[in-house]
């Protein structure tokens, strides 16, 4: 007995050793023009620290974007980056992206600028050099929930960090209960203006098409978005919780000889993983056709527990890594094997640097980036600010995948 223990032992001291932590704040701070404008945001309650929770994120080159919802009031700006230049300080300053009059609010009976960033989740960047943004437009989620601009799609360009498009949607891209927290993005380097977003409704269980070239959207319906009622409960760093978010995490694999990808989604409230051909979404006649239910696939189920928001895919490995909120951690499968429990590893865990691991992405040098936050706990009970609540960390895809199921 004594043996197996210390062999789990080993086993998992190998797994965090290929983790590391790069930032942790016990509470998020901001680089401020200067001391006095950060006091009279204090003092205005624009700028209320304990409310400012960071839960997206995503790397180009030396910037780390890193997003901060507007949950409650007070929060100093939604879209930032932190530098990735050397050395890098573990409690660095947050810089508004892209620039800090494009994350202030504007004053009632204004009209907000065409880069204004209310309240992001998360945020994609492309192949293009693009950075992605699915703007909710609401502020004060949890308070007033005030709509203060469009639901929106912003697109930058980073070598610039100009503004190139502002999409509104349409009105019939959403319902009374829509809400948009993520966004992912199909294009390839060679073929920039010929990219589509995937937008899912976790609210109103759907799935919104974005096509860059037809400047258009299209909403899509299907059962396999709706979330499970027999996953709802959640356990997380003490916090009992029950939700019903339905379609969440999407994850697009390789390119396939046709030119399309697979689109891997889940529901939130869910332990089941479904896939859809891109060839699918990117008709519109085809996507929004009541008779294209059976184009879509259950690839299996996770398991007990295993209930995730993001998900990434490694095409190089062809491997689907996922968050695993209820086990604190990140897990993975390669789609090259039936989806089920035996087949989900469990690439890294800590029951208390990675309670709720709200966001991942690969980047291109092959990077898992994950990020926890504690957000049960900052919903529901509050953070205790003498603790730290928030960490980043990045990890080599290989190392991590290294003797498991998934790089087989």
């Amino acid at each position: 007995m004594w043996k197996l223990s210390f062999l789990l032992v080993i086993g998992l001291l190998e797994i965090q050793a290929a983790v590391d932590e790069i930032f942790a704040w016990n509470e998020l701070s901001f680089d401020w023009p200067n001391n006095e404008i950060k006091d009279e945001a204090i003092k205005s309650g624009q700028y209320v620290p304990e409310n400012n929770l960071p839960l997206g994120l995503d790397r180009w080159k030396d910037k780390l974007f890193v997003t901060v919802p507007r949950w409650k009031a007070g929060i100093a700006a939604s879209l930032n980056f932190l530098p990735l230049n050397s050395p890098i300080n573990k409690t660095s300053s947050l810089i508004p992206y892209p620039s800090w009059k494009a994350n202030t609010l504007p004053e009632s009976g204004q009209t907000p600028e065409e880069n204004q960033i209310v309240s992001t989740f998360r945020v994609k960047v492309d192949a293009c050099d693009r950075l992605w943004v699915m703007d909710t437009g609401l502020a004060d989620i949890l308070g007033e929930g005030k709509q203060v601009s469009p639901q929106a799609i912003l697109v930058f360009d980073l070598k610039t960090d100009k503004l190139i498009r502002r999409y509104n949607l349409k009105p019939t891209d959403y319902k009374e209960d829509s809400f948009f927290a993520n966004i992912v993005v199909d294009v390839s380097a060679d073929k920039c203006d010929e990219a589509f977003a995937y937008l899912p409704d976790l609210g109103a269980y759907s799935l919104v098409v974005y096509s860059w070239s037809e400047n258009d959207s299209w909403r899509v319906k299907h059962n396999f978005f709706h979330f499970d009622p027999l996953k709802g409960d959640f356990n997380v760093g003490g916090v009992n919780f029950q939700w019903t978010d339905g379609v969440f995490g999407l994850a697009l694999g390789p390119q396939q000889e046709t030119g399309f990808r697979t689109l891997y989604f889940h529901p939130l409230a869910s332990t089941r993983e479904f896939s859809v051909s891109t060839q699918v979404l990117k008709n519109k006649t085809v996507a929004t056709d009541p008779h294209s239910y059976y184009l879509f696939k259950i690839e299996g189920n996770r398991g007990d527990l295993t209930q995730a928001s993001a998900s990434d895919f490694d095409e190089k490995s062809n491997v689907l890594f996922l968050t695993q909120l209820n086990r604190d951690g990140v897990a993975c499968w390669n789609p090259k094997k039936p989806l089920n429990p035996q087949n989900l590893d469990l690439v890294v865990q800590d029951n208390q640097t990675l309670i709720f691991t709200n966001d991942i992405k690969i980047d291109s040098d092959r990077n898992l980036w994950i990020l926890s936050d504690k957000m049960p706990a900052f919903l529901y009970k509050g953070l205790n600010p003498s603790e730290v609540n928030y960490r980043i960390f990045k990890a080599n895809i290989d190392e991590l995948i290294k003797n498991t199921g998934c790089s087989a």
